[in-house]
């Protein structure tokens, strides 16, 4: 047996037993002193407690509401002992009265609980006593009771089953607890391996399906092993029956058939499933409505009658009920359903009862829990979507959980840690919204790396302040340092350090989401960028600012000037002609004009919708020439297995050509992770020169066509891809290829890590190939 701490002192031991004996005077209840009434009338002279070792005469007083200089009371002395009482760590508690020069002398007598002097195990052959006392929830000096010693074993066993440990029973030794010694013996027996996991019963949904509901499974990602629990098994009963009722099976039975080997180290799980019949809808019915008819309502529903019914669709479809109502100033709209068998055999009524409530304007808006961000921030995201005052209240995107469009645009442009916004107030027409904000971290300072098959190695320090004020200059040097500093406006300001093997970029950004507090975005950035080509070094020295007008409906315009000096260095003896003209410092500057919409149902993962970019930039300097390019995205959710995972189809059409005569480093080149897989970067692009080095394209057309399937969680889903692509050169090239995508955004942000198999099938003799690609690091 292992100790925590040595055992305690013998004055320390003799403290607790008397406590310990003092204890069973008082465990009955709490005790008046004898004949204190007749102290009733005399002022209180002396407070005092006797018998308190742990807990301060200061803490129990403070609980005391008999103060000196006031009449003495027995009723109001009875009630400050039982709230002494309910202090931690006390047992129980009298109080005794004497008189003295005419006052009355009260003395609160306090029996303490016994305070953790040790905690040791025995048993725990698998974990050190360390990290087994770190799962209670009390520690070395804390108090403890019956009640705390017994929710800690619970803990401690808990922990062993979901270690896989089966069959563990903790007991906890109480004998010497008055002494302040806990103790727990484990019995553990060997952790239970799932040998295997089978299906019986499921004629209408096929096992692979099935597998992928389930967390109890012989491997976790694929090669991991997993060990029985049974409480995730519990889990992956009802989750099965919820698969089944998604698929319109509902009077599915779903049991979960343990079979233990010999010696307890092995289990086979068989999933027995007792199916039923799939029920179809007979009829929709839609009661309460008055502003909106049944038709319009029904219009968007996903039960269709006829199809088969799932309790999912209705759930989602009295969401869609809520979302017409509430979007249009219907705060209080309440939406039940519930669904009946029918006469017919196989068939349910839908039935979906509205209580469409008074329609609501906005009144006040109020802005709570921002410290550091300015109001005005908040409000322009707010205004951006109408909502402000005058207009009706849309309880869809401000639902008031924090999963509302607009909450979540609020949390996103404000960095928050979260944001609620409610409706308040009586009036007949018209609700104040209540914004609730709480602040999250804005500034970062990161390092990091990165490494990918086009870039080579990367590290990176970056300085991120997401919460930016320019105009907030400090007034000393104590509070330029100080995190108040620069701060409040919601700017954003990056300054990003990357220096690499093959590329090195240093670049600083600032951003004005709402340049004067319209929906247009300011950005002035800064950068410096260098990469070792075939025959030549290049170097660009950039600044650049822009503006972006956010319009309705997704749509948005946007104006950019960029004043560049490209350095052509380092050229190489046989370099293209069209490398060697340009060598040395090129100057160049161009004004951008462009234009876009976007309808995805997502910025960063989307899985339905569509979005497009199309610009033209003219150059001047000393190389005049024009670039018009245009870029289509469309997403298409194909399948959503039993786990709400989501096969989806991006294709991705790109165009780009240039007007005039561009210098090389300005022309298009494909190749490589953002372009054409399977192909070398720049490996496609006309050719010259004594090593026949790419110079360029001056048009181009890609497209691109992946589909992303689900493997893991939602965190690995494979890939499948094919692209093609045109330049002026060479005929059409096209490849084909897998890969398997990661994503895990507490390491790598939203960015994620790609292994890419490509193979070309049409292709130039000149091109330069490379079958792998890959890009690991959140540089990219």
């Amino acid at each position: 047996m292992k100790a925590l701490s040595p055992d305690s002192n013998k004055s320390g031991v003799c403290v607790h037993i008397f406590c310990a004996l003092f204890g069973i005077l008082l465990c009955v209840g709490f005790v008046g002193s004898v004949n204190a009434a007749q102290g009733d009338g005399l002022l209180v002279g002396k407070i005092e407690t006797s018998g308190n070792y742990y807990i301060s005469s200061t803490d129990i007083i403070a609980v005391v509401r008999t103060k000196q200089g006031q009449l003495f009371d027995s009723d109001q002395a009875d009630e400050d002992v039982k709230r002494i009482a309910e202090l931690k760590g006390i047992r129980g508690a009298y109080y005794n009265t004497r008189v003295v020069d005419g006052k009355i002398n009260l003395t609160f007598v306090i029996a303490e609980r016994g305070a953790v002097r040790s905690i040791t195990f025995t048993g725990n052959k698998q974990y050190n006593d360390r990290k087994l006392a770190g799962l209670l929830d009390f520690k070395r000096g804390d108090f403890a009771d019956d009640f705390v010693v017994e929710a800690g074993r619970e803990k401690l066993r808990e922990y062993y089953l979901k270690k896989g440990y089966a069959f563990v029973n903790v007991n906890s030794d109480q004998t010497q607890m008055d002494e302040g010694k806990i103790h727990y013996h484990i019995e553990v027996s060997p952790r239970v391996k799932i040998k295997k996991v089978k299906f019986a019963g499921n004629d209408s949904i096929k096992t692979s399906e099935l597998k992928k509901v389930v967390k109890t499974k012989p491997r976790k990602w694929l090669v991991l092993q997993n060990y029985f629990q049974n409480e995730v098994l519990r889990n992956d009963v009802l989750k099965l029956c919820k698969a089944y009722d998604r698929k319109g099976y509902l009077d599915t039975a779903i049991d979960a058939e343990q079979v233990f080997n010999a010696k307890k180290d092995k289990v086979d799980i068989v999933f027995n499933v007792k199916e039923g019949p799939r029920y179809k809808i007979e009829k929709i019915v839609i009661n309460g409505n008055k502003f909106f008819d049944a038709d319009t309502i029904k219009k968007e529903f996903k039960l269709k009658v006829g199809e088969y019914y799932s309790e999912e669709m209705s759930n989602d479809d009295a969401g869609e009920v809520l979302r017409i109502y509430r979007q249009i100033g219907f705060v209080d709209v309440a939406v039940t359903h519930k669904r009946s068998f029918s006469s017919s055999p196989g068939k349910v009524l839908s039935e979906f009862e509205i209580n469409e409530g008074s329609q609501f304007k906005i009144g006040i808006v109020n802005i709570t829990g921002n410290q550091n961000v300015q109001d005005k921030v908040i409000r322009r995201v707010l205004d951006e979507e109408d909502f402000k005052p005058g207009e009706l209240y849309n309880a869809h995107i401000a639902a008031g959980d924090g999963n509302g469009e607009l909450e979540r645009d609020v949390r996103e442009n404000t960095y928050a840690e979260s944001i609620t916004i409610t409706p308040t107030g009586e009036k007949a027409d018209q609700k104040d919204a209540e914004v609730r904000i709480t602040e999250g971290k804005t500034g970062s300072i990161m390092f990091g790396a990165g490494v990918s098959s086009q870039d080579g190695l990367v590290g990176q320090v970056v300085y991120d302040q997401r919460n930016f004020d320019i105009k907030d200059w400090p007034e000393s040097w104590r509070e330029f340092f100080s995190t108040k500093a620069f701060k409040g406006a919601g700017q954003r300001l990056r300054i990003s350090l990357e220096p690499g093997t093959d590329v090195s970029e240093y670049s600083i950004s600032f951003t004005e989401p709402y340049f004067r507090d319209k929906p247009t975005s300011l950005n002035v950035a800064g950068s410096f960028y260098e990469r070792e080509m075939e025959s030549y070094d290049e170097q660009r020295l950039r600044s650049s600012i822009g503006f972006r007008q956010r319009r309705k409906e997704g749509r948005y315009r946007s104006l950019e000037f960029r004043f560049e000096n490209v350095n052509v260095g380092s050229v190489e003896a046989g370099a293209p002609s069209d490398v060697s003209k340009v060598k040395g410092d090129n100057l160049i500057a161009g004004i951008k004009l462009g234009f876009g919409r976007d309808l995805t149902d997502s910025r960063m993962n989307p899985t339905k919708g569509r979005s497009y970019d199309v610009s033209y930039e003219q150059v001047a300097g000393d190389h005049t020439f024009g670039i018009a390019s245009g870029t289509y995205r469309w997403y298409k959710t194909l399948r959503e297995d039993l786990a709400r995972r989501k096969t989806v189809l991006e294709i991705k059409l790109h165009a780009a050509t240039i007007v005039g005569e561009a210098p090389t480093f300005e022309r298009f080149y494909m190749g490589g992770i953002r372009s054409l897989r399977g192909f070398d970067y720049r490996g496609i692009s006309p050719r010259s020169g004594v090593d026949n080095d790419p110079v360029g394209s001056d048009w181009i057309g890609t497209i691109s066509s992946e589909v992303s399937i689900p493997l893991v969680g939602k965190s690995m889903a494979a890939l499948f891809f094919v692209d093609a692509g045109m330049i002026d050169t060479g005929g059409p090239r096209a490849s084909i290829g897998t890969g398997i995508q990661i994503m895990i955004p507490q390491w790598f942000g939203q960015v994620p890590l790609r292994f890419e198999l490509a193979v070309p099938f049409m292709k130039d003799g000149n091109d330069d190939t490379q079958v792998f690609h890959f890009s690991v690091g959140r540089l990219f």
